[in-house]
């Protein structure tokens, strides 16, 4: 990071399947310091990726990019440095559930970036909210100067980002990017329990018996979520050789 950088640049991702270089195009949008607030720059854009193979048809079906109109793109590994390395450097990268980013942007493409996760910090500072997918977020929260067309197709890079990012803005003015790094640093901490028997229950509600039960679970995030409400109870949690540990994506 440079010590002058003074913007936070989103990514999103389209790829052609789950492989390590499998992204067919990469989209960005900056969102700068200026005059003391953060804000959405013009500074956006999308590029096609040659993913080396076929595109599948389940991803196909979601971004609808085809295989032609990649054949003449550069491989990932050239078309990444410029884009998540820009000219004058950057505080953090950024995406939404930005796990799936960083299993394709790896350190040595992104320069060791450090990354802000919206998906996570969306659920720190807006827990009353219904879903916090990039989209749900969009129309539940309809941020300020986000403009409809430009923020479509969705599941396109460029438009997901440009979404992404005013949330971002939103995030980066209440709270802070070390605030919001730290957030990102940690497992997602779930408002309400997300799935089986007790979805859409607080935490709070829950008997101790199933908490406990949750904290086991292998999913992190849950596990994360139900050891936080055992503190706040003062109930023992799993030590650090108990818990099982976050994926490595990178």
């Amino acid at each position: 990071m440079s010590a002058s950088a003074s913007r936070v640049r989103v990514i999103d991702l389209e790829t052609a399947g789950t492989g390590a270089a499998d992204v067919c195009e990469i989209g960005w949008q900056d969102v700068a310091l200026q005059d003391g607030r953060w804000a959405v720059t013009e500074e956006r854009g999308a590029a096609f990726v040659n993913p080396g193979r076929p595109i599948s048809a389940a991803t196909m079906a979601i971004h609808h990019i085809l295989d032609e109109q990649v054949a003449g793109a550069p491989y990932w590994k050239d078309a990444a440095p410029p884009v998540l390395r820009p000219e004058g450097g950057v505080v953090a990268l950024a995406a939404h559930r930005a796990a799936f980013e960083q299993r394709f942007c790896t350190p040595s493409l992104s320069g060791g970036a450090a990354w802000i996760c919206t998906w996570k910090c969306a659920m720190r500072l807006w827990p009353e909210l219904q879903s916090f997918s990039n989209q749900m977020l969009r129309y539940q929260r309809r941020p300020e100067g986000l403009n409809h067309e430009t923020g479509l197709p969705a599941h396109r890079a460029m438009p997901d980002a440009y979404v992404t990012a005013h949330h971002l803005r939103d995030m980066l003015n209440a709270v802070g990017a070390e605030q919001l790094l730290a957030w990102s640093a940690e497992p997602g901490l779930y408002p309400r329990v997300p799935r089986g028997a007790e979805r859409g229950m607080a935490w709070a509600d829950l008997p101790l018996e199933v908490l406990r039960a949750m904290a086991r679970d292998r999913d992190w995030d849950v596990r994360f979520s139900a050891e936080t409400e055992l503190a706040r109870r003062g109930e023992a949690v799993p030590t650090a050789k108990t818990r099982i540990p976050q994926p490595r994506l990178f």
